[in-house]
């Protein structure tokens, strides 16, 4: 039987997949683990791999002489499929279109937060200093998301809840729900100058390399904020703290970075209108149960000889 090796993290554990697969899948030759040594000890007898994109690396490829199919617990898979090792028999497959609740509710904190500072409010309470100004509110506000998938349409709806104007800015001219008008990645220089706050999701790759640049920050209302959870890799990050430090927009939330962990030394951690966290958007409590069924359908086809039925698949 085929070796299945999963490898587990904070918020999918080993023991707890262990649980779910052998519930469904009684006689599975499955090596379960939380420890990367561990899991490099195995991987010369792995048919299979699933993990998180961040957990494979050239080391764990090349010891997997045997390896047909990996199984990225994440929507992104750019990190795997760059990797040298990584062989064209090889079918990846992702986790995409799970992760919209956790990521659209973080945007929505980012966008609460900043619009209502209220990082200035914590700091008033660790003073015992009482403060009143008045709260905008999002609603009549005007969104732009840049970057039109499974993502993009969990929050749109959301944003409409809150009674938000969406623009998305997308190649595709299909208007999903939720949103009240698409425009194409053309446009994304006055899209820039119409919205309130502009929502990065797009995936990174050679043609969004940069693609929120020094210009279309500059397009940007001076009362704006920018929201960064896709990837460090699609925006300019010297062209936004010289913006940040002009003044010319009005806030900044960041979840992903150009490097990760963002450096001690790095500049973003002291500017005043900066809102970080730690590249959490894509996780959650319950993480696992979310994962599952794209992994049970996955794996059933691969046990079975179909990779032809799997979801998600992104290389073959």
């Amino acid at each position: 039987m085929s070796r299945i090796l999963y490898i587990g993290a904070p918020e999918a554990p080993a023991a707890a997949f262990s649980r779910f697969v052998r519930a469904d899948f009684p006689g599975i030759d499955l090596a379960a683990t939380d420890d990367r040594d561990a899991a490099l000890a195995q991987a010369h007898e792995a048919a299979a791999i699933i993990a998180h994109h961040f957990q494979f690396d050239e080391e764990m490829l090349r010891r997997a002489g045997r390896l047909g199919w990996i199984q990225s617990l994440t929507t992104g898979t750019d990190a795997i499929l760059r990797l040298a090792n990584l062989r064209s028999q090889v079918v990846v497959t992702s986790t995409r279109g799970m992760h919209g609740p956790q990521m659209s509710e973080l945007v929505f904190l980012q966008m609460l937060a900043m619009a209502r500072d209220f990082p200035r409010m914590l700091r008033n309470q660790e003073r015992a200093v009482w403060e009143r100004w008045p709260q905008p509110l999002l609603y009549g506000k005007v969104v732009g998301i840049v970057g039109v998938g499974a993502i993009a349409e969990a929050l749109a709806p959301r944003c409409r809840a809150f009674g938000m104007q969406v623009i998305g800015i997308s190649r595709s001219k299909r208007v999903p729900e939720g949103f009240d008008e698409i425009c194409g990645r053309e446009m994304l220089d006055e899209v820039a100058g119409r919205v309130d706050f502009l929502v990065l999701i797009v995936p990174h790759s050679s043609n969004t390399e940069s693609l929120v640049d020094a210009r279309v920050i500059e397009r940007m209302k001076p009362t704006a904020y920018l929201i960064n959870v896709a990837r460090g890799g699609v925006l300019d990050e010297d062209a936004l703290l010289h913006a940040l430090r002009e003044r010319r927009i009005a806030g900044v939330a960041l979840d992903v970075f150009r490097r990760t962990p963002l450096p001690a030394e790095h500049p973003f951690w002291r500017e005043p209108r900066v809102l970080l966290t730690p590249q959490i958007g894509g996780m959650s409590d319950v993480y696992l149960d979310q994962a599952y069924p794209v992994v049970r359908h996955n794996l059933e086809a691969f046990l079975a000889g179909r990779p032809e039925t799997m979801w998600n698949v992104v290389a073959h």
